[in-house]
């Protein structure tokens, strides 16, 4: 993929690759890698790309800046637009969602497009804000404000058959792994994602966007693509799929497009803290997380192609809202008064024609709707972020995740890259609340994430007031974005005045003078051993190397175990430590990897990519419901040490 081409709508894609012939279609995957690399001319509203003496490709976008029609794709060679050069270009392009296709030009679009660069860092960075209460759609049943509950409404059968169609695909990239899973499969994937897409089942559709562009990202290899999110996405899109083509009634199962910036009114937000943003795609730039007097979360991002560079100079950039007066570092402490406010469903704030923002005085950590967010136990809010079960409802989830959580903590040791805290438990001595690990939200060199924690690991007794996000798939973690002192102002942080009352933790240099000197702080009793991970050391590692090998490798490499006796499955270690629904799905999975079918000439045939999918999809969920429980346990089980 190339960043400096713009974006492409899926069924664009998907009509170049299958207007090919069978010999152009093998070359495919060679001319995406060395197009990808060519220079890009852009003049006049277009895109060229000469990719030989004969042969340039003109990508011309539309208003929302991506390329929508296949007219706006063209080659001067003799075959177009049948033709390699075109069909290559177009899969060297980023693949363009529907929040792009429909977002609306003028100053609310421009918002817009810079929140969603943001919100799509946001996969990579584990990083924004909460969501914006928005009015649910209604497909029969009660209307808004009536006390019944609508009835579940079943897909349609033009959805059964999209669904079946989209479940069918990615059984196939499954099937095939990320080597084999080249642009004619993610092309057939893209078709049928449109599919989706033309009949309203919005969340299969961008399910199947991010496993297209996880295996773009795991085929190039590029920095920022991790396995585990491709094995998340491809999970995601195959339960959705075949709990539609099953037609289970679920609203959550359609999903909802997203939509544009809406009107918000008048509203008064505050400052909490700011958020560093650096991807693998070259963008960079910075969040800044704000709230309400009624303690709903917004934000402001500033988000652009730049990577460190522009992640860093946005630290002090102006803010796109009003006079523009305000930089985001005042505002990280400050307030805004707004008139005439534009949001989006997931919080964040738009900068239109008729949007007038204030500056006003912004509230300390220990006043206000920002003191309430350090009142809760952090039990209580984590298993409000953790509730439900895990991939039932994937928006609802995400949006849960992303909103912050306020504690406040004494460390008492570091371990590795982390530093180990207990959390303050009003009535309890110190260190004898929750053990939590504390991580950086970003260990980029040029963010000062990493540097904070080194100087922090060497104040054992310190007590911090810490916000930060949960990291759900790790036991008891936080990933602080920015601390500050403990009220009563014993063995805390000694912040400049300047600062008002907390450190940015991507941003602000915490110095030998902003905490007391060892001799100063207590000594903290009770840390014991560290409890392990179970994540990292349960024999649930077995099954879940297993589900990942099928993604990355396809299906003959899972298939090994089953064909040496199953002796390299584990499945007698994971039986011996009671993870007996871990072993028969492990062993099932191998088994059906390895199944052969045969044709009526008996020789071998294509074996059934649906059953082997539906054998992946069964041990994938329960991995993640089983890990996910023990993430739970780990925030509950750490009782204080009176």
């Amino acid at each position: 993929m190339n960043a400096e081409l713009p974006p492409v709508a899926p069924e664009v894609v998907a009509a170049a690759v299958e207007g090919l012939t069978a010999r152009l279609r093998k070359k495919l995957d060679g001319a995406i890698e060395s197009y990808a690399a060519l220079p890009v001319t852009a003049a006049d509203g277009a895109v060229r790309v000469r990719c030989g003496e004969d042969a340039e490709v003109t990508l011309t976008p539309g208003p929302s800046g991506a390329v929508t029609d296949a007219a706006q794709a063209v080659c001067g060679c003799l075959l177009a637009p049948r033709c390699l050069h075109r069909a290559a270009v177009l899969g060297a392009c980023p693949v363009a969602d529907a929040e792009t296709l429909t977002e609306p030009a003028g100053p609310a679009g421009k918002a817009g497009k810079a929140g969603k660069a943001g919100k799509d860092e946001k996969d990579e960075q584990n990083g924004s804000e909460g969501p914006v209460p928005v009015a649910p759609d209604t497909q029969g049943g009660a209307a808004p404000g009536s006390d019944e509950t609508p009835a579940p409404v079943p897909p349609t059968p033009a959805q059964v058959t999209a669904a079946a169609g989209l479940w069918a695909a990615a059984a196939a990239v499954l099937a095939a792994g990320v080597p084999a899973a080249g642009a004619v499969p993610q092309a057939e994937l893209l078709r049928a994602a449109h599919t989706a897409r033309l009949a309203g089942l919005h969340r299969a559709e961008a399910a199947a966007l991010r496993v297209v562009r996880g295996l773009r990202g795991a085929r190039a290899r590029h920095d920022g693509h991790r396995l585990a999110d491709l094995v998340a996405n491809v999970r995601e899109l195959l339960l959705t799929t075949g709990l539609l083509a099953a037609a289970d009634p679920d609203p959550a199962l359609v999903g909802t497009a997203r939509r544009a910036y809406r009107p918000g009114g008048g509203l008064r937000v505050h400052g909490v803290c700011r958020e560093p943003v650096i991807a693998a795609t070259g963008y960079g730039g910075v969040v800044t997380h704000l709230v309400s007097e009624d303690g709903r979360w917004f934000s402001v991002a500033d988000v652009k192609p730049g990577g460190p560079a522009r992640a860093r100079g946005a630290a002090t950039a102006s803010v796109a809202l009003g006079s523009g007066t305000l930089d985001h570092a005042q505002l990280s402490r400050g307030g805004l008064l707004i008139s005439g406010a534009t949001l989006s469903p997931d919080g964040r704030l738009g900068s239109g024609k008729g949007v007038r923002a204030t500056p006003v005085p912004g509230l300390s950590w220990t006043s206000g709707p920002l003191a309430a967010l350090f009142a809760r136990p952090l039990s209580e809010a984590v298993a409000a972020r953790l509730a439900g079960p895990a991939g039932r409802d994937p928006e609802r989830s995400e949006q849960a995740a992303r909103e912050l959580i306020g504690c406040d903590v004494i460390l008492v040791g570091a371990a590795g890259d982390q530093l180990l805290a207990r959390e303050l438990t009003p009535g309890r001595p110190d260190g004898a609340g929750l053990l939590v690990r504390l991580a950086p939200a970003n260990g980029h060199p040029d963010l000062a994430h990493t540097a904070n924690f080194r100087r922090l690991a060497s104040r054992s007794g310190l007590r911090l007031r810490v916000l930060g996000r949960l990291d759900p798939d790790r036991a008891a973690t936080l990933r602080p974005l920015a601390v500050g002192p403990v009220p009563d102002g014993e063995a805390t942080l000694r912040l400049p005045p300047e600062w008002q009352g907390h450190a940015d933790l991507g941003y602000d240099r915490i110095q030998g003078a902003h905490v007391p000197p060892p001799e100063e702080l207590p000594a903290v009793g009770g840390v014991g051993a560290v409890p392990p991970d179970p994540l990292a050391q349960a024999p649930l590692w077995r099954l879940r190397r297993l589900v990942e090998v099928a993604v990355s490798g396809g299906r003959r490499a899972v298939a090994e175990p089953a064909r040496d006796g199953g002796r390299g499955d584990g499945g007698a270690a994971l039986r011996r430590t009671g993870f007996r629904a871990a072993a028969d799905l492990s062993a099932a999975l191998s088994a059906e990897a390895d199944r052969r079918g045969r044709d009526v000439f008996g020789r071998t045939a294509e074996a059934d990519p649906d059953r082997y999918a539906r054998a992946w999809l069964a041990a994938a969920v329960y991995l993640t419901g089983t890990e996910r429980a023990l993430v739970q346990a780990t925030w509950e089980r750490e009782e204080a040490h009176a």
